[in-house]
């Protein structure tokens, strides 16, 4: 009973104490998500509803990357491990919201290769402007619900010492862990929504490559087929690694055993991801890198010679 005194604020453990490592980590997320949104953004031939879709996966990359990252290394750097409430609650917010956002995200760009193997000589119909708009639209409504609900039935949650939170930022698990207050409501109420918005989300993405491998094993050329595969892999490579660190950090319990482990997978979900995930979609794409190549002639001829008119 002696350690029921209420607290406003919590002590963060993040998993090292040398700062070089995350600020790496971060500059690169922050300048390889940018680069590729400049490239969509000015190449008109990459303007079509696959990477529309892959420039706001890069622009939610480098948001949720931008929750944590400087907080992080602001705390590195002061050695002061302190949050207070209103920062841990709003950066719940934000964390919740990115992370629900590029959940949905992922399932609209699921829809997007159905469509684009599946029905191919209807694509332009299908996937018109205005569908694509309304989708990121959605994403965005979606993700924000999703969080504004876990975020204010967290604010019921009050907090006792100890209030160390064995991770380098606020996340509803770790909550639950220290609150002093009974977290049955919360719990059941991340069961409902999250299991909800979950089950939707992880049907929508994954039920399509049913239909997307069915077709291309009806594909007769073996060229065909790698090439309707290789538009999959990518996405599917960054489905598998986020829905994987989902699973581990939400679906584990989390004991004292596992507190680094949980740290590790936690530094690989928020701050890893958003920087594999623009190279995994690069290194396979022949489009974003034609788009590079164009780029770097482009710099090329304004450096020596005049912008071409086309620049």
């Amino acid at each position: 009973m002696k350690n029921l005194t209420k607290v406003t604020g919590f002590i963060l453990i993040s998993l090292s104490d040398h700062p070089i490592v995350f600020f790496l980590i971060y500059v690169l997320t922050v300048i390889i998500n940018f680069l590729i949104i400049i490239f969509i953004f000015t190449d008109s031939r990459l303007h079509n509803p696959m990477y529309f879709f892959l420039g706001n996966l890069a622009f939610i990359d480098v948001s949720y990357s931008s929750v944590t990252a400087p907080r992080l290394l602001v705390d590195l750097l002061t050695k002061n491990h302190s949050m207070s409430l209103p920062a841990c609650t709003t950066q719940l917010f934000f964390f919740i919201y990115l992370a629900g956002a590029e959940l949905f995200l992922l399932s609209a760009m699921s829809y997007d290769r159905y469509i684009a193997i599946c029905h191919p000589l209807h694509y332009s119909q299908i996937m018109s402007w205005t569908v694509c708009t309304q989708m990121a639209f959605g994403v965005w409504v979606l993700g924000f619900v999703y969080s504004l609900v876990h975020t204010l039935f967290s604010l019921r949650l009050t907090f006792c010492r100890p209030n160390t939170i064995h991770n380098f930022f606020c996340d509803l698990p770790h909550l639950f862990q220290i609150s002093c207050t009974d977290t049955f409501i919360n719990v059941l109420v991340a069961l409902i929504v999250g299991g909800s918005f979950g089950i939707g989300a992880f049907s929508i993405t994954f039920i399509p490559y049913i239909h997307i491998l069915s077709t291309i094993l009806k594909i007769q050329t073996k060229h065909g087929k790698l090439k309707a595969f290789s538009t999959c892999t990518s996405h599917l490579t960054v489905v598998f690694i986020f829905y994987g660190s989902i699973i581990f950090i939400y679906f584990v319990p989390t004991t004292s055993n596992l507190f680094t482990v949980n740290r590790v997978v936690s530094v690989i979900y928020a701050l890893v991801n958003p920087l594999l995930n623009p190279l995994i979609y690069s290194i396979r794409n022949k489009d974003l890198k034609e788009a590079v190549k164009r780029a770097i002639h482009h710099v090329h001829a304004c450096n020596y010679n005049s912008c071409p008119k086309n620049w």
